[in-house]
């Protein structure tokens, strides 16, 4: 039961957290997919008032039919422009959930003005606010799914509370068109969007986790190579517009097979995770430590060149100092890495002209005689 607890805990924070480097470029995406559906949809909906109309529906029906498409579609234009610019806006997920759900509110008040079964009993219309929680689950962000589901439940439930307590008699809610409206109905229908916002948490927690797993080194635990390519354009764009410093640090472990060879690869595990424990030890801010492969590492520093060296250096004698003892008792082995480190935009104005540059010094402390960190040649 304990256990239980704590992993429904930890789905609830995962939920409630921002997302990761990763999530956030997915979800850009997937912003600008509910966005381009949002267009269509919003265009289908002009069909609504015309088969409204041919299927012997009231004129009043069918116009605020047509007004609420009108609407919607203008809006629907406006989040699609604005999807575009990936990642610009923060605050765009929320604003579009909120939209949705929202709109799908007014609709049914404009119904409500006609006649106040239409307002609670249109399955067509109420759908909207289902639809607009599940594609939710496209933007993989928890926090747009839960906002988008409580919202409607407040909206909808607020709407329900309104009109039967305006109404004087409960014949008003009786139609030969929409049926009769209950009380129990109406929860019933709050309950479906309670659960239907509560499984696409879920979908989007299980995204959350694969694409975790697919950024994250599964020995080190160290962001991979994956999340270096997502989050390296975002931090070059951040010290472009700010004026700001950024150094790539390519760092190789001196003679690592050797480590292998001799202790076993069991061993050589432990030995990496213990130069990984030394390479994170007091992390700073804004600094970045990601596994590449093997024994090849990238720190990345938002410091000028020669700020990020000293750091670097500092933690390469670190490294020297703590020597990895493979059992108890056994004779500890040292640890030594060389390095070699690319500033932007000196060196180069994306990812692979730092690291190419970088691996360039990199090979120049190998040929100089290893342990050591080189800045720039000769």
């Amino acid at each position: 039961m304990q256990a239980t607890g704590r992993s429904l805990r930890d789905i609830v924070a995962a939920l409630l957290s921002r997302p990761d480097e990763i999530m956030l470029e997915v979800g850009a995406g997937g912003e600008l997919l509910v966005a381009q559906l949002r267009a269509l949809v919003a265009g289908l909906l002009l069909l609504l008032p015309l088969g409204n109309i041919l299927a012997g529906g009231s004129v009043a029906e069918t116009l605020i039919g047509l007004a609420g498409a009108v609407f919607v579609n203008i809006f629907a234009l406006i989040w699609l422009a604005l999807a575009r610019f990936r990642r610009r806006f923060q605050w765009l997920p929320f604003a579009t959930a909120a939209f949705d759900v929202s709109a799908t509110t007014l609709v049914l008040m404009l119904l409500a003005t006609n006649h106040l079964p239409a307002a609670l009993n249109s399955m067509i219309v109420w759908c909207g606010y289902l639809l607009a929680i599940l594609v939710t689950a496209l933007r993989s962000d928890g926090r747009t799914t839960l906002f988008a589901g409580l919202l409607a439940i407040l909206q909808y439930g607020g709407l329900s509370w309104a009109i039967f307590a305006l109404i004087t008699s409960p014949e008003q809610l009786i139609s030969s068109d929409y049926g009769t409206v209950t009380p129990s109905n109406q929860v019933q229908r709050l309950l479906l969007m309670a659960i239907v916002t509560l499984i696409t948490a879920m979908v989007v927690y299980r995204m959350q986790r694969l694409v975790e797993m697919s950024g994250t080194d599964g020995l080190t635990r160290l962001p991979n190579r994956t999340w270096l390519l997502h989050r390296m354009p975002r931090l070059l764009d951040a010290a472009r517009q700010g004026g700001g410093s950024l150094t790539v640090a390519l760092i190789d472990l001196d003679h690592f097979k050797r480590v292998n060879d001799e202790l076993g690869h069991h061993s050589g595990d432990r030995a990496l995770r213990h130069a990984v424990a030394v390479l994170r030890t007091s992390p700073e801010n804004g600094e970045w430590l990601v596994r590449l492969g093997g024994e090849e590492f990238v720190m990345v520093l938002r410091k000028p060149v020669g700020t990020a060296w000293e750091r670097v250096d500092a933690i390469r004698r670190q490294l020297a100092e703590r020597p990895f003892e493979s059992e108890r008792g056994a004779e500890p082995m040292q640890m030594t890495f060389s390095a070699g480190l690319a500033g932007f935009p000196q060196d180069g104005v994306d990812l692979s002209r730092l690291l190419r540059r970088a691996d360039q010094r990199l090979q120049v402390a190998k040929r100089d005689g290893r342990n050591r960190v080189v800045a720039r040649e000769g």
